[in-house]
């Protein structure tokens, strides 16, 4: 009689815990939900997702930012009527990296020609020794071409023994106050 009366209790509940009839583990019934539960409401529309590229869009001196690896590294690229620099950035594209390159090359086409300039390190006052986060070059030529989409300018240095490559993409529709 003992079993037979533990064995109702228990039967008793697993029908409580469980549910009866043919529901898939996935279907929410009211029985699952307790009293205590609340209504929730919203005083607008869901937030926004969260952007997966969660950087600046231009670099910390108002340049064009390059890609570089899997978003390890960035460049920026700025220029005035006479000359080129390029700033080698971390992931965020915030912070500068001195790196221990003597130079980075800018690859592009000019009419159909290509077109190869190498930017020697010039280091900031902040770059330790032997090490540079900037690269410059004086050259009209260079600055004539590198926001010109058809000359698809393409950036190419090597970080602590890994090259990266990175296609330069001007902004056009940005306007900051500073020199192209």
């Amino acid at each position: 009689m003992r079993i037979t009366y533990f064995a109702t209790i228990t039967a008793g509940l697993m029908m409580l815990t469980t549910g009866c009839g043919d529901k898939t583990a996935d279907s929410t019934t009211d029985t699952n939900l307790s009293a205590s539960n609340t209504e929730v409401t919203m005083d607008g529309p869901p937030p926004a997702t969260a952007d997966v590229h969660n950087h600046p869009s231009e670099g910390p001196h108002h340049g064009t930012l390059v890609e570089l690896g899997n978003e390890e590294f960035h460049a920026e690229v700025i220029h005035d009527d006479k000359s080129v620099t390029v700033y080698i950035l971390d992931s965020s594209a915030k912070k500068a990296v001195p790196i221990d390159a003597s130079d980075l090359t800018i690859n592009l086409l000019h009419d159909g020609t290509p077109e190869q300039f190498k930017l020697a390190a010039s280091p900031d006052a902040s770059d330790p020794a032997g090490k540079s986060s900037r690269f410059t070059l004086a050259d009209a030529e260079l600055v004539g071409h590198i926001d010109d989409d058809a000359s698809a300018p393409k950036l190419s240095v090597t970080i602590n023994g890994t090259p990266y490559r990175g296609e330069i993409h001007h902004d056009h529709d940005h306007d900051h106050g500073h020199d192209h």
